[in-house]
């Protein structure tokens, strides 16, 4: 009998046991299965029920000729759900949350790159919403754009008293207001060029202002009428709170980027703009011994501008009046003085040369860099709080050395030395991208004309020869210079256009369907001696194309020839055209150039 019940209590505790067992199993598998999808069905990532971490494309690989040739290629590349309509990867904030990572959110570090490592890559193509239409052409589509493109209104109602922007029917007008210019941008742009005293109201002042930086820029009207006075911006703003407000710009074809003033430098070299601009972008300047006007001071050119405003009703605030009195204060022992005030807009300017720095008093803050302190180096870099010297050659010139725009599209600037390219190779480089892109119009001509494009984009840019022979052309390049040439984005900036570093290893920082040219000079080779994945580029160019965009790709004939046989999966054979183009002096080995189309599909 006791025996017996001996067996019993065995067999209970052996129960219990493996309850137990099965029950540690079991969070085990929710606990993990939660980080790759919280509140989601893992399933649903993908419409075909595919792997929604690994994908169905293989991953990254190294290829010679032969391999490239002989690889098996997917016959088609999943969909992703439609709630990853407007996802972009390193900006993911769910993904912040299921890596659990642990941000400080009064830094902005959760509006900064986050990117999944490679196997947390959606590899499928992101839908259209449902509706949607090719983008209204420039210059129409800076007044309004398809409302089913970005089916977003709730800033038509909080920004409403603003003129941000207005629904009607199908679109979505932009009256041309902002926080600061209820009454229109034009008119506010007139004002500035008045209160600098610029010659005939014109705030490009001879030529002489040509690269802006626009901070906190809302749907970037400030931007869009500054084109009209032969001046580029870079209009900038995180995708927070006023979501979306970068999509907008960009449908309207718009220069702009999400970024944000957090931890990290901004992707722009020293001395990019000539004038940076704030009205009410609500930036705390003052946090962290002022680092982020300290990076303003960067990326201003001597002598450069910063304008800051706020609307009329903060004029007797005494928060605001606290916010001005300590702004006034840091800059000017920055060394900056007050140009021009009025009302509620203040305009400071940076010195023209390091005399004032070497004339402060010791242990004045915020102090000088150090010597060591690479200016131009940007990528995944920290702000510093110090200030940036001039070169020798700018402290004795007082100056950019830059001619005014138009001529200094095709002027040698003065650093080209730093980066050791002669004005003889300048000019070269100048003439051969003006002739290979007369060459990729005629290879076009039969299927669009050259009004049809206005978001374009160089994935490796060089010396911003490709932008510089679109100047003629109704568009606006984003010049990307990659990781490993990063040096050369000074001189795009010098040559009075606008771009960004960028490691094309990952995804770039910008929505979904807002380009309608990408142009890759041999990025896939680089890509390649990198061991980075050619399958997630060419899903990222997809997703950052536009239906019935165009994509050309110029690269060695083993890369190509892997590439054509991809575009039925990619959806990219609407329209396929493939040449062998002549050799030059850019030409490192022999090249193919392949144009393709994307189609405009749905789920």
């Amino acid at each position: 009998m006791r025996q017996k019940s001996d067996q019993l209590r065995s067999s209970k505790l052996i129960t219990y046991l493996l309850l137990i067992v099965i029950l540690f199993l079991g969070l085990l598998c929710l606990y993990y299965g939660s980080s790759f999808a919280p509140g989601s069905d893992p399933e649903s990532l993908r419409r075909d029920g595919s792997d929604p971490v690994l994908g169905s494309l293989p991953g990254p690989q190294h290829f010679d000729d032969d391999s490239l040739q002989n690889l098996e290629l997917p016959r088609t590349i999943p969909i992703c759900d439609m709630k990853f309509s407007e996802l972009i990867p390193c900006l993911d904030r769910e993904l912040i949350y299921q890596l659990r990572l642990k941000l400080n959110l009064s830094l902005m570090e959760h509006y900064e790159r986050h990117c999944p490592p490679p196997q947390r890559r959606l590899n499928c193509l992101i839908p259209p919403p449902a509706g949607y239409k090719i983008p209204i052409r420039w210059p129409e589509s800076r007044d309004e754009v398809w409302k089913a493109n970005i089916p977003h209104t709730h800033l038509a109602s909080e920004k409403s008293d603003q003129n941000w922007m207005v629904v009607k029917g199908d679109k979505i007008n932009f009256p041309g207001g902002g926080t600061h210019f209820h009454y229109g941008a034009d008119k506010y742009i007139v004002s500035l060029a008045r209160m600098l005293k610029f010659p005939n109201d014109k705030l490009h002042n001879g030529g002489n202002l040509r690269n802006v930086l626009d901070v906190g820029c809302g749907v970037a009207s400030f931007g869009a009428y500054l084109l009209q006075h032969s001046t580029i911006a870079m209009s900038l703003a995180p995708n927070d709170v006023h979501e979306n407000q970068i999509q907008f710009a960009l449908e309207r074809g718009i220069p702009s980027t999400l970024g944000v003033l957090g931890t990290k430098r901004l992707p722009h070299p020293s001395r990019s703009f000539e004038l940076a601009h704030c009205s009410r972008c609500r930036i705390d300047w003052l946090q962290r011994d002022g680092i982020l006007l300290l990076e303003l001071d960067r990326v201003l050119r001597p002598g450069g501008y910063f304008v800051y405003s706020s609307p009329e009703a903060y004029a007797k605030d005494p928060e605001n009046q606290r916010i001005g009195n300590a702004m006034h204060d840091l800059l000017k022992r920055m060394c900056w003085r007050v140009a021009s005030k009025k009302d509620q807009t203040v305009i400071w300017q940076k010195p023209t040369s390091n005399g004032c720095y070497l004339k402060r008093e010791p242990g004045t803050q915020p102090p000088l860099c150090s010597a060591e302190d690479d200016a131009d180096g940007v990528w995944n870099v920290q702000m510093k709080a110090c200030i940036s010297q001039y070169s020798a050659q700018m402290h004795r010139e007082k100056g950019t050395g830059l001619v005014p725009w138009p001529q200094r599209l095709i002027t040698p600037p003065p650093r080209l030395e730093d980066i050791g390219v002669s004005p003889e190779e300048f000019h070269e480089d100048t003439r051969i991208w003006k002739f290979r892109v007369n060459e990729y119009w005629k290879q076009m001509k039969s299927v669009v004309r050259k009004s049809y494009f206005r978001n374009v984009m160089d994935m490796n840019a060089n010396l911003g020869g490709f932008a510089a022979a679109l100047k003629d052309t109704d568009v606006w390049v984003m010049n990307v210079a990659p990781v490993t040439i990063s040096a050369r984005l000074k001189i795009i900036y010098d040559r009075g256009l606008i771009g960004t570093v960028h490691d094309w290893c990952e995804s770039f920082s910008t929505y979904p369907r807002t380009y309608d040219l990408l142009h890759a000079w041999a990025v896939f080779s680089e890509l390649e001696e990198r061991g980075c994945s050619t399958e997630d580029l060419l899903v990222e160019m997809d997703r950052i194309l536009r239906p019935e965009a165009f994509v050309i790709i110029r690269d060695k004939p083993s890369i190509i020839s892997y590439i054509q046989k991809s575009l039925p999966a990619l959806k990219w054979d609407r329209w396929v055209s493939e040449v062998e183009p002549s050799t030059d002096a850019l030409s490192v080995s022999e090249e193919r150039v392949l144009i393709a189309r994307k189609k405009l599909w749905s789920n």
